[in-house]
């Protein structure tokens, strides 16, 4: 009805006309379809992708889906916002319009074009990466236009060392642009095939830039990821400093690069799913910066590092790296049952693998309260394979227990730990 009011919570009543007809929510960005009517563009282009190609309101077929900004009703909320304010309401902010196809296209152009100056084809790049970076549908419709290919090129193109600074930069900027963006398996193929591009990523990984560091490892990451062949991502994670330099990412002060830490935990794990080559990782130091940074990891990626430390457990070296760091076995307690299921698995089999290589580690699980922990794991809703690896871990400690442990536990029933 166009004259009804719904009150807000602040007290304050929504003209009905400021309201998207299919949210009912108040809009942020108002656009005018082909039938005339005004919809918040997030819901409208969300009826659209669903697969309907009529007016929400008229029930008119939608012949043209182009979204017209109403920049005057706009304006009118967010005069009505700030009128509004001792109510609490915020002003919205004036949305960034999506990229225009035929700028993406000429700027593709420019970047792609060799006879092009250094310099022209740079600000190409950095503004195809501000229109990047300010929404998915610009990145998803520069990923249209054949992005992937063109980028590739230009991040491997004059990488020798006697390569000018407009040049290097040039590259720089490429793979900053790149690494915003999924690649397809060819693509991936097309630079672990390429024994020199992969030396080169590994030389950027020392680069000064912290920046430049980390969009080599991001981009390390994507093509390991995204290749099939066992063979080509083992013959990237055996080149030389390579997880050297992921690893040093790891120690990056996370208040001067916060997605160092991020990228970094990301790559290590896609290099450690190679099995030939994970006692690299061990002996460039991977156990000690895995337990070092493991308390400030968020949750995504406290999973992937404990999945590292799981995987690196499997290599002898890497067990007794482990063991001998002396906060091992208390943090991979106190993880488990306190971030995610998959944590609490990761973190137990480490556990496991760690206490059958040393009996001193048993002592510190024993003494770090793990019994308890093990028997409430045994009990709670993890998965499956979660409980089976605390049932071998109750196993093999068994003789590690106070002779009172078992006796107190009475609480802890649970006929899956009888066997044994």
């Amino acid at each position: 009805m166009p004259g009804s009011l719904e009150p807000l919570d602040v007290g304050v009543q929504v003209p009905y006309h400021f309201r998207c007809p299919i949210s009912l929510e108040l809009m942020r960005d108002p656009v005018t379809v082909s039938t005339g009517q005004t919809y918040d563009r997030a819901s409208i282009e969300s009826w659209v992708a669903t697969g309907n190609k009529t007016c929400p309101v008229t029930r008119v077929p939608l012949l043209d889906f182009t979204l017209i900004p109403n920049h005057t009703l706009r304006r009118l909320i967010q005069d009505w916002c700030v009128a509004n304010r001792a109510f609490g309401v915020q002003r919205i902010p004036t949305p960034k319009q999506p990229a225009e196809p035929a700028l993406v296209r000429s700027l593709l152009n420019q970047v792609a074009s060799r006879s092009n100056p250094n310099q022209s084809r740079l600000t190409a790049v950095r503004r195809l990466r501000g229109l990047a970076r300010e929404s998915d549908k610009n990145r998803s419709l520069i990923l249209a236009h054949n992005v992937g290919e063109i980028l590739v090129d230009l991040v491997f193109s004059n990488t020798d060392s006697d390569s000018d600074s407009d040049s290097s930069e040039l590259n720089h900027e490429s793979l900053a642009l790149l690494v915003m963006f999924s690649l397809s398996e060819s693509e991936c193929v097309c630079i672990a095939s390429e024994p020199d591009r992969i030396g080169y990523l590994s030389h950027l990984l020392f680069h000064n830039s912290i920046e430049v560091r980390v969009n080599s490892a991001a981009l390390i990451e994507i093509v390991v990821a995204g290749t099939r062949s066992s063979d080509l991502r083992a013959q990237i994670s055996n080149v030389d400093d390579i997880y050297e330099g992921v690893i040093e990412l790891l120690k990056n002060p996370i208040s001067s690069y916060p997605r160092a830490l991020k990228v970094g935990i990301k790559t290590l794990f896609t290099l450690c799913l190679v099995k030939q080559t994970r006692h690299k990782a061990v002996s460039a130091g991977a156990p000690e910066a895995l337990i070092d940074r493991l308390a400030d990891f968020d949750k995504c990626d406290a999973e992937r590092a404990l999945a590292t430390v799981e995987l690196l457990c499997r290599v002898p070296a890497g067990c007794t790296a482990f063991s001998s760091h002396a906060l091992t076995v208390p943090l991979l307690v106190k993880t488990i049952l306190k971030i995610s299921d998959r944590a609490t698995e990761y973190a137990a089999g480490s556990l496991f693998s760690v206490c059958s290589a040393s009996e001193q580690s048993q002592r510190e699980a024993v003494s770090a309260g793990v019994l308890t922990v093990l028997l409430l794991l045994v009990q709670s809703d993890c998965t499956d394979r979660a409980k089976r690896k605390a049932q071998l871990l109750l196993k093999l400690l068994r003789h590690s227990w106070p002779e009172d442990s078992v006796g107190n536990s009475d609480d802890f029933v649970c006929s899956e730990v009888v066997p044994f």
